[in-house]
Order: structure tokens, then C-alpha cells, then sequence
């Protein structure tokens, strides 16, 4: 499990995956991690908090009984919600793509769903939060639950002022998770690193911290097949260049 954080709150085995922008590869990332995490032998669940925007089942193919909406209507427990990903073995709850997003939420709603999953978490070894894109009160709330906040960014400009806005608000609050970088889809390892660069020197210059780069993943066409056939990188292409960086991100997150 995840150790060690300023938060004194938090869940220590909770991972959220963050991004200032939607289209940077966050919920690709958030079902490879938590796909090489269960290979490790971890018990895990991913949660898909994309609320309105949600695909982690449609990425996977699945085609869930009960997802988030059952949850919100009252209808269904968070824990009768969870699906099962037997080819990657573990678990998922999906969110519903085109309800309410998380924004507009209320607020004992969130609640619910977050005191639930602070029960289920004690079920697992790692929790991997998919969280929406933007810097609204309710994504930073449920981002909150974390130990570590992942933020992916790719080198476009806009990707890179939406990531530094998340850094800024969430490490203003007052039980903020520890922050480290992804830079996905580089054209090359030296590229990446000049888009972290990029990135962390406004973070310097203007928040006095210094969020780590967890790591690079490259671009890698394999990405976008596994997406389309709607299987996981890991099953699709295993000994890709992407699933390759990927797998490094996740030995550095388990050794932590």
C-alpha cells in the first residue's frame, strides 16, 4: 500500500488520476495502471469518477448491470455496483457516461458515494480514481481521498496551463494529496522531460513546489488500437512501447 503524505485524512492506498484537460490519455492511464497493479498480485478497484464523461467500461467493453447512476437514484450500494473485469482481474465501478457530471452534483450525494468507497477501500490493496477533468470544488473533493494525485499532461500548451490550474488549486487545499507528473504521449523521452520541465518551472516560479515526474510514457499507435478494439493495452499489446512505460510507473507507485 501507499505510504506517506502530508495528509493526515486520507486513504493510504487510494491513487487518483488527474488532468487540467480532458483527451491527454487520464482514463487509459487510470485502467493500465490499475491492469498492472492486479498482475502484481494487488486486489484492486477502479473507481470511474469521469462522472457525465465516464468510459472506462466502454474502453474495456463491458457492458455493466449497474454503474454509478443506480447508486445516485438510491437504487443500488456502491459495493452492489461493482463489476468485475475478469480478463485484467479486477474490479471496476463504472460511472454513466451522459448523466450528471460531478460538477453539478449535490453535495450529499457526493458524500454518499465517497463515505462508501472510504468502507470498500478497506477490501483492496489499491483504489485507482479515474477523477473528471477540470478543477471544479466536487473533483477536487473526491480528489481529497487520495494519497497521491497522478496529473497527466501531454506537451500541448493547453494541456499543460489546465494541469498547472489543477496543481495550484488542489495543493491549496487543506488536505491536498501528494503530487507527482505523467507526461503521456511524447514523441520522445527528451521531449517529455522538456514538457515536465516546462510545467515544473511554473510551479517554482509561482507556487514555490516542485511536483516529481513519476515518469514518460511515449506515443504509441498500439494505444489508440487497444482503445478502439476496446481491450486493455495489456492484453492487446503487452510488449508495447507504451505498456512498456507504463509498467515502469506502476513498479515505482507499488514500491512507494
Amino acid at each position: 500500500m501507499i505510504e506517506g503524505t502530508k495528509n493526515s485524512n486520507l486513504s493510504n492506498n487510494i491513487i487518483a488520476i488527474a488532468s487540467g484537460k480532458g483527451g491527454v490519455g487520464k482514463t487509459w492511464l487510470a485502467v493500465t495502471l490499475s491492469h498492472l497493479f492486479a498482475r502484481s498480485g494487488r486486489h484492486v478497484l477502479l473507481f470511474d469518477g469521469d462522472i457525465g464523461l465516464a468510459n472506462v467500461d466502454v474502453q474495456l467493453g463491458l457492458t455493466p448491470q449497474r454503474d454509478l447512476s443506480n447508486v445516485l437514484s438510491g437504487k443500488n450500494t456502491l459495493k452492489e455496483a461493482i463489476t468485475q473485469y475478469n480478463e485484467g482481474g479486477f474490479d471496476i465501478i463504472p460511472g454513466r457516461s451522459g448523466s450528471t457530471t460531478l460538477a453539478n452534483m449535490p453535495p450529499e450525494k457526493l458524500e454518499l458515494i465517497m463515505g462508501e468507497l472510504r468502507e470498500l477501500r478497506k477490501n483492496y490493496d489499491m483504489v485507482v480514481l479515474d477523477l473528471g477533468a477540470g478543477v471544479e470544488h466536487n473533483v477536487q473533493h473526491l480528489a481529497s481521498m487520495a494519497s497521491r494525485c497522478i496529473v497527466v499532461v501531454t506537451d500541448e500548451p493547453t494541456s499543460l496551463t489546465d494541469a498547472y490550474a489543477f496543481i495550484k488549486i488542489t495543493q491549496a487545499n487543506k488536505n491536498a494529496p501528494e503530487m507527482c507528473i505523467v507526461v503521456n504521449q511524447a514523441a520522445t523521452q527528451r521531449e517529455g522531460e522538456a514538457t515536465y520541465h516546462a510545467l515544473n518551472k511554473a510551479c517554482v516560479n509561482f507556487l514555490n513546489m516542485s511536483p516529481p515526474l513519476l515518469g514518460i510514457i511515449r506515443r504509441d499507435n498500439k494505444v489508440k488500437d487497444s482503445i478502439r478494439s476496446q481491450k486493455s493495452l495489456l492484453i492487446k499489446a503487452p510488449h508495447s512501447t507504451a505498456a512498456t512505460d507504463a509498467a515502469v510507473l506502476s513498479i515505482k507507485l507499488m514500491q512507494k
